[in-house]
């Protein structure tokens, strides 16, 4: 009878690595080889020990992927994960490896996994693409959900544009995102620089995926994560909680040059979704001139994503009095600058860098207020996304999702800071009660698009 039982238990347990778990349930690792695998990239170890999938980290290589010889588009993922100290890792999904593109190496959508004191393990990174597209700045209960030095369970949703995921049962990202529909599956042993975290281990185990009835088998969303969205339309959501366009996409519906009744008729293109202002040689506000919002805005939250040729200087503007400039040059306001910080000299002008990309420009540096790793500038041609909340006297400036400028535009130290910038001479700059919003042609090429807004 013991026997019996015995080859009962062992026949379950091989039956649980070839067959479909209860309600469409899939074991995605089988635990005994990696047949259904292919490591590319690097050549950090993996190993099996008791039907757990084990990384080892090596020095002088770079990342390393196990992925899956199958592709996904749509599912529902999950696995426990158990990290060392030190180390970085992540699961790709979505994810691709082309000859064309950067001579096979893999990228698309990652789910973090790391132990830095930063935090952002469960947030959604673009491997080797786009940056980070999730980071957890905004989310400090997913920050928190992550257990160092234990296994930690995981849980990822990728529906459409929809991307979301848990840790420990606590939702971390909420992404809307549409670059990629379709791609491998793949567990990151990261590179190191560190001769200390060489050997270091991260294990995975219980991995299973879900590809049908998927709509029914969606966790709640949590309301106090905010969804971030990189899709050049408003979500139902985002319309739901008040967001609308502030530029349509196709046409010049309230916009109008600043300095003028109508748009410009020059110096500015508008296709597929994308406004661009056209280069004259770096001349301020010569060629199209700038363009500012026919309404005027007080208290909001405003979300623009931008993309600049090398070396090239604009500006996005808020609380801009068209009458205070009729001259020469651009229109008046506070300005989230963009610029080029390695190419355009204006970097190194004004003071202490306060002139640079995110700034609050002339009068206060962008430097990460969250963590100690940048300002998480994507670089030049690739899309950035500058955030800008206004409540009252606060005001906030984000980059990429990390805020980098905050300040008190009705304090006295504002205002001292105004009164040792080139803006001194505006009476109550930076004070209105209301302003239009301004894009700012400086002479440079740089694209708008996914121009959204919500007033509080």
């Amino acid at each position: 009878m013991k026997l019996q039982c015995l080859l009962f238990a062992i026949c379950l347990s091989m039956a649980a690595y070839a067959s479909p778990l209860e309600d469409g349930w899939e074991i995605l690792f089988n635990g005994k080889d990696f047949s259904n695998f292919e490591q590319l990239n690097g050549d950090a170890s993996y190993l099996i020990e008791d039907g757990v999938m084990v990384g080892i980290s090596k020095m002088n290589t770079p990342n390393s992927f196990m992925a899956t010889k199958k592709t996904y588009s749509d599912f529902i993922l999950e696995f426990d994960v158990l990290v060392e100290n030190g180390l970085n890792s992540g699961v790709q999904f979505r994810s691709l490896s082309k000859a064309d593109y950067n001579d096979y190496r893999v990228h698309g959508y990652q789910c973090e996994i790391e132990t830095s004191s930063r935090k952002w393990a469960g947030g959604v990174y673009d491997e080797a693409r786009n940056g980070w597209l999730y980071p957890l700045t905004r989310n400090e209960k997913g920050r928190q959900a992550f257990v160092p030095g234990e296994w930690n369970h995981y849980r990822i949703e990728a529906i459409g544009p929809y991307i979301r995921t848990w840790v420990n049962g606590v939702q971390c990202a909420n992404l809307v995102d549409d670059t990629t529909s379709e791609g491998f599956i793949a567990f990151q042993v990261h590179g190191i620089r560190n001769e200390k975290n060489s050997g270091k281990k991260v294990m995975w185990k219980d991995i299973k995926i879900k590809t049908t009835d998927l709509h029914n088998s969606r966790m709640p969303s949590d309301s106090d994560v905010p969804e971030i969205s990189y899709i050049n339309n408003l979500t139902n959501s985002e319309a739901r909680k008040g967001w609308r366009m502030l530029w349509d996409g196709v046409s010049t519906k309230g916009w109008r040059g600043a300095k003028l009744d109508k748009f410009p008729d020059s110096g500015w293109v508008m296709q597929d979704g994308i406004l661009k202002v056209l280069s004259s040689g770096g001349a301020e506000s010569r060629n199209g001139g700038d363009i500012v919002t026919v309404d005027t805005y007080s208290n909001f939250e405003l979300s623009v994503d931008f993309k600049m040729t090398e070396g090239a200087n604009s500006g996005i503007k808020y609380f801009v009095d068209p009458e205070l400039n009729k001259g020469e040059g651009s229109a008046i306001g506070l300005e989230f600058q963009i610029l080029d910080d390695k190419k355009h000299p204006d970097a190194n002008q004004g003071k202490n860098g306060n002139r640079t990309v995110g700034s609050l420009y002339d009068l206060i540096r962008a430097e990460n207020l969250q963590n100690s790793r940048g300002k998480n500038f994507k670089g030049i041609g690739k899309w950035n996304n500058a955030r800008i909340v206004v409540k009252g006297g606060h005001v906030e400036h984000w980059l990429n999702q990390v805020k980098i400028v905050e300040f008190d535009r009705h304090s006295q130290l504002f205002k001292a800071l105004v009164e040792k910038s080139k803006y001194e001479k505006w009476e109550n700059f930076g004070r209105l009660a209301a302003g239009h919003i301004l894009l700012q042609d400086h002479g440079d090429e740089v694209e708008f698009r996914n121009i959204k807004i919500r007033e509080f």
